[in-house]
């Protein structure tokens, strides 16, 4: 028996881009600037003065928000359903992945702390978006 050959429609790729093309761009830039050994230098002096938790929080709770965008509208029914919790895991997961990253990086560690920070921001940013834009 042959295989069907499956073709996708033309007007899918273009949602897949204004979907999926957002994430994954701030995921390379979270690579990039987890990749710097001194990353608080290409920051402008007004975010230097902030908590490094409140930015990781920051970082991955826009993250989280690209992701919820994503899953809702690009990703099938049962993604849609579950969208929510697959942003947060999403975000939660790159975010460990991260502080992995960050070992092979001089003058750089890993740190637990970071990650729940990470963590928490991508839950309430994602419940946030999910609330304001469902009202």
């Amino acid at each position: 028996m042959e295989k069907a050959i499956v073709i996708p429609r033309q007007d899918l790729w273009p949602s897949i881009l204004w979907y999926w093309g957002p994430v994954v761009a701030y995921a390379l830039l979270i690579f990039y600037l987890s990749s710097q050994s001194r990353p608080e230098e290409q920051l402008p002096s007004l975010v230097q003065h902030v908590s490094d938790k409140v930015l990781h929080m920051i970082e991955y709770g826009v993250l989280s928000v690209l992701c919820y965008r994503a899953f809702r509208w690009a990703a099938g029914p049962l993604a849609a359903r579950r969208a929510l919790t697959f942003a947060i895991v999403a975000a939660s997961v790159y975010g460990m992945t991260d502080e992995v990253h960050q070992l092979s990086v001089p003058l750089r560690e890993a740190s637990v702390w970071d990650w729940l920070a990470d963590a928490a921001g991508a839950t309430i940013s994602s419940f946030s978006w999910k609330y304001f834009t469902t009202r």
